[in-house]
């Protein structure tokens, strides 16, 4: 028995110690270990917060993992001017200079043409103007970019557009929407011709809010720009209705259309007709226009294969025409149909009925809605995963009054609930929806006055999947009533102009420590100690706002000291960062 024993002993150490040498010699290629990761990433495609950390946790075991993990980013967003690490991010697709600040970004792009990149996604929004010499050094080296994303730039000049296309002709997706001042270079303006043969592979374009924008440009890219798919005209005051009619006839293959009139005019006949022409429009989006039975019944007579219908602020639509319409369309997938005030319960309940495909709804400001419309939506809508009912009458309707038959119904598709601004929401209605919606993982309750830390509690108790919470503006609620459980899928919370204080960031440390983001605006009683409490425990943190946060003193950047995660914090107003501090932060990848 001793001598088993003993042989029994000796194998365990001789395997233990074979086991050891395998862990010490064994070598994998990069490319299994490529394999592995993409497995992680594919399996966590719906959780943002463990995708990422999955893969920062792997690349701190060893150089060879940091370059592999470094390898599989695509995209990558820059706050400072620094190029040093593009060498590391061989395979970058997407560059996103959106927030770029402090620095010439002419000069980061044209340092950035000096490395070997494949980038097809560059997004320059929210600048002075556009980069002209950057973007012409950059486009020398990336030839294959298909989209620009050039959205908010101060100043934009009329020969802009023209150069651009110039200088990206394979451009596949365009966006130079709302720029804050327009200037005319030149005594004339660019040809409109010219531009839209230039971009001849143009398929998506987003140009809203440009006052510049004539019906002769917009009839030439139609025309021209033969895979033109999906165009956004909005605000566009130079746009008419015949305008826009005759530039739809040129493009029939036309998939997605957003327009939207600067005041409530009517629609014409002529641009019903051309707008009937396109048969495979999927997409349709019209806003602030007086629309009328004739276009909706066309649309449902015609058999125009809609997923997505839009028709917000659209006064004068009437019950007669959406059952028409909704009746005889049933692939509508995303509908909105914001300040709709011929809805009421009853009508909602009725529509509901041919929306078996429905995935998002936006009832905003339809203020004739109590829960009894979102009830049916949730009972008879088995698809639907968003519903948006801001500014409604949610909670002035008794739940004893409404059918007792909803206390059987659970649905668990139903992902985010868009609350905010209903005034009359009570402790007991949101209750009641938490019993009845099994998997939400996002809840806005920003401005509901009445609700309490009694209700959000046990409502949060039962959401144990949620992701995004935004309490904003929600006077009565502290987080401190039964805060005594975890949720830790929680990545996004908003308790700003609340009365929440060190307590309430004390447990929100201990039951969220995976927050990805902490809105703490305007929180009065909140004092360095308690997002001391924060920034300790929730070592997964990027981003903290603490503006207007009076109570919040002393170094700051201790806080990066803390939570080396933070990439981005929003300090109160009397903190002042000396060029030291900056150059910390920027060292380590944080935008303040």
């Amino acid at each position: 028995m001793a001598m088993a024993a003993s042989s029994s002993s000796s194998s365990i150490h001789v395997r233990s110690k074979k086991v050891a040498m395998l862990s010490t010699n064994v070598y994998l290629p990069d490319e299994c270990w490529e394999c592995i990761f993409k497995f992680l990433i594919n399996h966590d495609a719906d959780d943002t917060r463990r995708r990422y950390f999955h893969l920062k946790s792997l690349s701190l075991v060893s150089k060879q993992l940091l370059s592999v993990t470094n390898r599989l980013r695509s995209s990558l967003t820059i706050y400072y001017p620094t190029c040093q690490f593009f060498h590391r991010f061989s395979n970058i697709s997407s560059l996103n200079l959106s927030s770029y600040c402090d620095g010439d970004l002419d000069d980061l792009l044209v340092q950035i043409s000096r490395f070997p990149l494949n980038i097809t996604s560059l997004n320059i929004s929210n600048q002075v103007k556009i980069p002209a010499k950057g973007l012409r050094a950059f486009s020398l080296s990336n030839t294959i970019l298909r989209s620009l994303i050039g959205s908010h730039i101060a100043t934009f000049y009329d020969t802009d557009m023209l150069f651009i296309a110039e200088c990206f002709p394979f451009l596949e997706e365009l966006d130079l929407s709302s720029p804050t001042n327009f200037k005319f270079y030149k005594t004339a303006f660019f040809s409109a011709q010219a531009l839209s043969f230039a971009l001849p592979k143009l398929c998506k374009v987003n140009l809203s809010n440009n006052y510049y924008i004539s019906n002769e440009l917009l009839f030439h890219l139609f025309k021209n720009c033969k895979l033109l798919e999906e165009v956004s005209i909005v605000n566009c005051s130079r746009i008419t209705l015949p305008g826009m009619a005759a530039a739809l006839r040129e493009r029939p293959t036309l998939r997605s259309l957003s327009f939207t009139g600067p005041f409530y005019d009517s629609l014409t006949s002529p641009f019903i007709d051309s707008l009937m022409s396109l048969k495979g429009l999927t997409c349709l989006k019209l806003c602030s226009f007086i629309t009328s039975d004739e276009l909706l019944s066309s649309i449902a007579m015609e058999g125009l294969p809609l997923t997505r219908l839009d028709l917000p602020n659209c006064p004068e639509n009437s019950y007669t025409g959406i059952f028409s319409l909704l009746s005889k369309c049933p692939c509508i997938q995303h509908l909105n149909l914001h300040r709709a005030y011929f809805l009421n319960n009853q009508r909602v309940a009725e529509l509901s009925l041919f929306l078996g495909d429905l995935m998002s709804i936006d009832l905003s400001q339809c203020n004739r809605l109590t829960e009894s419309a979102l009830f049916a939506l949730v009972s008879n809508c088995p698809s639907l995963i968003e519903i948006k009912m801001e500014w409604t009458s949610i909670g002035k309707e008794s739940v004893r009054n409404s059918n007792s038959s909803m206390d059987c119904i659970v649905n668990s598709q139903l992902k985010s609930l868009y609350l905010a601004h209903c005034q009359e929401l009570t402790d007991e209605t949101i209750i009641r929806l938490s019993s009845i919606l099994s998997n939400l993982q996002l809840l806005d309750l920003n401005s509901c006055q009445l609700i309490s830390d009694e209700s959000i509690c046990q409502v949060l108790r039962r959401f144990c999947n949620i992701r995004h919470l935004n309490l904003a503006n929600c006077s009565r609620v502290k987080l401190l009533v039964g805060m005594n459980f975890e949720l830790l899928k929680l990545e996004v919370l908003n308790l700003s102009y609340t009365a929440v204080h060190d307590e309430t960031l004390s447990a929100i440390s201990k039951g969220c420590r995976g927050l990805l983001q902490l809105n703490l605006e305007n929180c009065h009683y909140v004092t360095c100690k308690g997002v001391q409490y924060v920034v300790e425990n929730c070592t997964e943190l990027r981003e903290i706002n603490l503006h207007n946060c009076d109570k919040v003193h002393g170094n700051v950047s201790s806080m990066l000291l803390s939570s080396p995660s933070l990439r981005k914090i929003i300090a109160p107003p009397h903190i002042q960062f000396t060029r030291r501090t900056m150059k910390l932060f920027s060292h380590h990848g944080c935008h303040v």
